[in-house]
């Protein structure tokens, strides 16, 4: 399915120079002359070989049809993630890599999303966001504005994020999986 270069998004499978590619990251230049073009991160799904792309907004690129599962986290080790079924209860391991940055928020049970293209899994998608205990909160600067009042905390998984001054160590919080990003306080 052809589509606008615009459009692509993190976690997309494109077909490329005929190789299959899963989208990582994207960014939309806009330089002061000429037109907008798209910076595209991507992996190569046979090899796993990074590589970047540039296209013209109004390029079109091949997007390929994926398979959606959901599959429940199992557990995992320095290189692969196990991942179980929900429905036949058959369990997949994949590289660690796939997953990405976001895997430090991978907890026992954890249903994800699992895109498969020609029955080779290609992507793992965490949900968008997930409760972590603070456990380290720097304490609050004196006289810090209220726009700029985020502070560094440690989360019980070793991430380090920007809380607001209001969080203390123990409090557990709501976390952006994809960028890492505080959202709130977790309702208990």
């Amino acid at each position: 399915m052809k589509i606008q270069a615009n459009t692509i998004r993190p976690g997309m499978i494109l077909e490329h120079n005929g190789r299959q590619y899963g989208v990582l990251k994207i960014q939309l230049i806009q330089p002061g002359k000429g037109g907008a073009f798209i910076q595209v991160e991507m992996r190569d799904i046979r090899s796993g070989n990074k590589t970047n792309e540039r296209w013209r907004t109004a390029d079109t690129v091949e997007k390929l049809m994926v398979e959606e599962k959901e599959f429940t986290y199992l557990f995992g080790d320095d290189d692969h993630l196990t991942f179980m079924d929900k429905e036949t209860y058959e369990q997949i391991s994949v590289a660690r890599d796939m997953v990405g940055e976001p895997a430090v928020y991978l907890q026992d049970g954890m249903e994800v999303t699992i895109d498969f293209v020609e029955g080779a899994p290609v992507t793992v998608t965490l949900p968008g966001t997930v409760v972590m205990q603070v456990v380290e909160a720097d304490p609050v600067v004196k006289g810090q504005t209220a726009a700029s009042s985020y502070k560094p905390g440690k989360l019980e998984n070793g991430m380090r994020v920007m809380i607001p001054p209001f969080v203390e160590a123990g409090t557990r919080i709501v976390v952006n999986t994809v960028d890492s990003t505080y959202v709130e306080r977790a309702k208990d």
